[in-house]
């Protein structure tokens, strides 16, 4: 397939920067590091697994004997309710002392499957989990942000395969959501308009990169995609948090994230390593003091965004020059032809025709 095009730069409406897109790099010679896959299919219960029903964790906590999801909170957080004042810094520097609740949700009691290859009721499930434990959180008055994501694959630093997110409710908004928010209420008040929902149309409009739509939920790889496979999630209908959601709405988020995951799957035969994080709106104190929730309500749309680390079966996207050292990013490959790849291959997961 020819890459087009070469040297050109996209802009990126949600982070008000430039990305460098390099297609024709795609295919230059490679002697670094590769990725092996995985030759052998974990079991459906791992009596050493933490995270298992039954099994006991590092805490010495024992799990339930779960049927569908478990929520629990993290025996190794990054952040806590008792986290102690920041020690004094030096001139010039400033420090803050990290407070919040980390939990873990594991998505299944089968410690074989991903998300892929779940149901989508049971996906219903783990969106229900979203829901709630983000208006829950969300409600205490220390917490500022509520963020679920999900790492998976060893490639992104997942040391158990067993399927599981994370929550951080903390007491800082995370700076991609502050950028984000600063970027949609500037085009507010410029255009009059919703940001995300211009970046929805404009995709419609175009088409080429819509990979699941209905009449509530669309999936489709950004025109200013960052990674080659990198797609979003979101409704159609604005909402500042996934708990804004209808049932219906709910369940069509549940099948567009069955669609997308299945397709990274199917993309290579293999299960498909990637970040995913949910991008809703602070829920507490806004961007900076005094900023109440009602300022950014109209404005920010929350999705959830999948970033793949492969740009091909075996090499990752390193983040080198360019990205750490000079602050753009550079796509080695063109957002269409990602787009029309993952269009390509089948809805039904490789490994099962039996799937709902």
């Amino acid at each position: 397939m020819k890459t087009h095009p070469s040297w050109e730069e996209r802009w990126h409406p949600l982070r008000e920067e430039w990305v460098i897109v390099a297609a024709h790099r795609q295919h230059r010679p490679w002697t670094g590091e590769t990725v092996a896959p995985a030759t052998t299919r974990p079991p459906r219960h791992d009596p050493g697994c933490h995270l298992c029903p039954g099994n006991t964790r590092v805490s010495g906590a024992r799990n339930s004997d779960y049927p569908g999801t478990f929520v629990f909170d993290n025996d190794h957080p990054c952040v806590g309710p008792d986290a102690p004042a920041a020690i004094a810094p030096p001139p010039l520097y400033q420090a803050r002392r990290a407070a919040g609740v980390a939990r873990v949700v594991c998505f299944s009691p089968r410690h074989d499957l991903t998300l892929a290859q779940m149901p989508a009721s049971a996906i219903c499930e783990v969106v229900e989990v979203w829901r709630r434990e983000t208006y829950d959180l969300g409600a205490r008055p220390e917490v500022e942000h509520v963020l679920c994501f999900e790492n998976k694959g060893e490639v992104v630093g997942v040391s158990n395969p067993h399927p599981h997110g994370q929550i951080y409710a903390t007491n800082f908004v995370f700076k991609t959501v502050e950028i984000e928010m600063a970027a949609s209420m500037r085009h507010r008040d410029r255009t009059g308009r919703a940001l995300f929902d211009d970046v929805i149309r404009a995709e419609q409009q175009d088409g080429r990169r819509i990979l699941f739509e209905d009449e509530r939920v669309i999936a489709f790889v950004p025109y200013f995609a960052r990674y080659a496979y990198e797609v979003y999630v979101a409704p159609k209908r604005r909402v500042p948090h996934i708990f804004g959601l209808d049932d219906g709405e709910a369940s069509s988020l549940a099948v567009a994230l069955k669609d997308v995951t299945v397709r990274f799957d199917n993309l290579w035969q293999t299960s498909f390593p990637y970040v995913m994080a949910l991008h809703q709106a602070p829920t507490k104190g806004g961007i900076g003091a005094g900023v109440p929730p009602a300022a950014y309500d109209d404005a920010y749309h929350f999705f959830i965004a999948f970033h793949p680390p492969l740009r091909r079966p075996s090499l990752l996207k390193y983040l080198a020059g360019p990205e750490i050292g000079g602050g753009n990013f550079v796509s080695d490959t063109c957002p269409e032809e990602k787009a029309a790849e993952l269009r390509a291959v089948p809805s039904i997961h490789h490994a099962s025709t039996s799937q709902s």
